[in-house]
């Protein structure tokens, strides 16, 4: 499904994007709030990426690639994942290129995200975890009408370091 706003061309993620994927998931600011480490190898982002098309081929997920409509350049991803029809619910996420960060892309593809959820998937509730501290996620969650939940304590184990996750969620 592609989905359209005034600016952007979200497009399903395809195994051509690994190299911009890749220019998200070797930078070490981009990726300070991920799970993971930023990725030096790109058959990690490759071996990544693959795992993301399988979701999308089982319908478990939706991950999209946002390409400016001016000159079809990548800023980054956004996905749909964990999508459970029986409960009508679903997790969000979003990584952007730092050289546009603070232009508002991220805003307006989740808002075309949250949209194609509530219509064409019919979804009712969407989550999204943070790590603590990523204050610019929080704020566009705040933006988009995410509440926080909760906080998990240690839940995820980052090269030997526990962080702690915020927990938030979205009523459609």
């Amino acid at each position: 499904m592609i989905l359209q706003t005034s600016r952007l061309t979200l497009r399903p993620l395809r195994a051509e994007d690994t190299e911009n994927l890749h220019a998200l998931f070797s930078d070490v600011e981009v990726m300070a709030y991920w799970d993971w480490e930023a990725f030096e190898d790109i058959t990690l982002t490759a071996s990544y990426l693959q795992g993301q098309l399988d979701a999308m081929a089982k319908e478990r997920a939706c991950h999209w690639a946002m390409l400016r409509n001016e000159d079809n350049v990548f800023v980054g991803c956004c996905d749909l994942s964990e999508i459970d029809r029986a409960h009508h619910r679903a997790e969000i996420g979003f990584m952007v290129g730092r050289a546009y960060w603070g232009d508002g892309y991220t805003l307006e593809a989740m808002h075309a995200v949250i949209d194609h959820a509530a219509v064409s998937l019919r979804l009712r509730r969407l989550s999204a975890r943070t790590h603590l501290g990523n204050v610019r996620s929080v704020k566009l969650l705040e933006r988009l009408g995410f509440e926080e939940e909760g906080l998990l304590r240690g839940y995820v184990d980052r090269e030997g370091e526990r962080r702690d996750c915020q927990m938030f969620g979205l009523l459609l």
